[in-house]
């Protein structure tokens, strides 16, 4: 492990800290939520470190995977104690932004930043392609509870019967998802490049510092969380855009920063593994799982009821992204519409 790894690390926990210190004892608003950012970012660069190696050992599809699951633990954690607290408008919104975030922001990021500076990037097409129909797939499921009950379908009296039921299916083709794409057919998982990879650190040194970072970012996302209402009074945010945008991206900074880093590295096959990874995992994981355990934490109850307008820029979402993945092949202008679509969308939230 190099000396700018551990400078890395030292600067982590640092950050994490001073985060937990400012929240705690109540520094200013705006600034204690700047630092929580800050050590969210860190502990982001210190997974994306983690991941980088992990990836010299494993394939695209399974390294994707894996980073993915750990970079969904801080939203998890925030999502359950924002459900507690009665908060379950903003965990739909965060939710939804996630994969608005990812889908469109992140995504359109790593192509324009990737795309300028190694060109046209291409990378395997069938991987991709079944995430994007998964998603598509996934998103169909979620749209039923909402026609459901803005329908007035006799459905509509047993919402929570039918979310239990989408929630479980979604589930059961999650793990189908995971088991397909590790021990699947081979035609459907990114061939390993021919490049000769050496990996710095050990095997548990790479696991050990993943599993850390996860818990990590689940402390600093909770104190971000903490920071962020005292923030958004002084600086005049409503809940609603708060949820959609701030609390998603930040839920999610592991994969942003990671997602963008492999671009930049013309890692094109593991950048699109790891950013579609967290939105499929998301919408089939992370959301059940949330519905499910709703009806147990004892607070609001979870739906997969959404308004219209967030429906609507869910469906567009997974149309487009769904659409430049399935040619294998990118370019800079590609991420540039990805980025304008996502301000487009945020904007309209903006007022609420």
């Amino acid at each position: 492990m190099s000396k700018k790894d551990i400078s890395l690390f030292v600067i982590a926990i640092l950050t994490i800290g001073l985060g937990g210190t400012a929240v705690h004892f109540k520094f200013n608003p705006v600034l204690a939520f700047a630092i929580t950012a800050i050590s969210i970012a860190i502990i982001a660069m210190v997974v994306g470190r983690a991941t980088d190696q992990l990836g010299n050992r494993m394939g695209p599809g399974m390294t994707g995977i894996v980073q993915s699951a750990l970079g969904n633990l801080p939203e998890l954690f925030v999502c359950i104690f924002a459900l507690r607290a009665g908060l379950d408008k903003v965990v739909q919104a965060a939710l939804v932004g996630s994969i608005l975030g990812n889908s469109l922001l992140v995504f359109g990021l790593a192509l324009f930043l990737g795309g300028l500076k190694n060109g046209t990037q291409k990378f395997q097409t069938l991987p991709p392609r079944m995430n994007a129909t998964l998603m598509i797939i996934a998103f169909a499921a979620l749209a039923i509870p909402t026609l459901t009950h803005t329908l007035h379908t006799p459905g509509d009296k047993h919402i929570n019967s039918l979310d239990i039921a989408v929630a479980i299916i979604l589930l059961v083709m999650l793990i189908a998802y995971l088991y397909f794409s590790t021990k699947g057919d081979k035609s459907v998982r990114p061939e390993e490049s021919n490049q000769e990879h050496h990996a710095i650190w050990p095997l548990r040194t790479t696991i050990i510092v993943l599993t850390l970072s996860g818990v990590a970012a689940a402390f600093a996302s909770d104190w971000f969380v903490e920071a962020l209402r005292p923030a958004m009074d002084a600086l005049g945010i409503n809940e609603f855009f708060a949820g959609l945008v701030i609390v998603a991206l930040a839920g999610n900074a592991i994969e942003n920063v990671v997602g963008i880093q492999l671009a930049l590295k013309n890692k094109a096959d593991y950048a699109v593994s790891v950013i579609m990874n967290s939105s499929l995992q998301i919408a089939l994981g992370l959301f059940p799982i949330l519905v499910l355990a709703s009806f147990f934490l004892g607070g609001a109850i979870l739906s997969f009821v959404l308004a219209p307008l967030l429906l609507a820029a869910l469906a567009l979402t997974v149309i487009v992204s769904a659409l430049i993945v399935f040619d294998g092949e990118s370019i800079w202008l590609e991420g540039l519409m990805l980025i304008g679509l996502y301000l487009i969308i945020a904007i309209a939230f903006w007022w609420g």
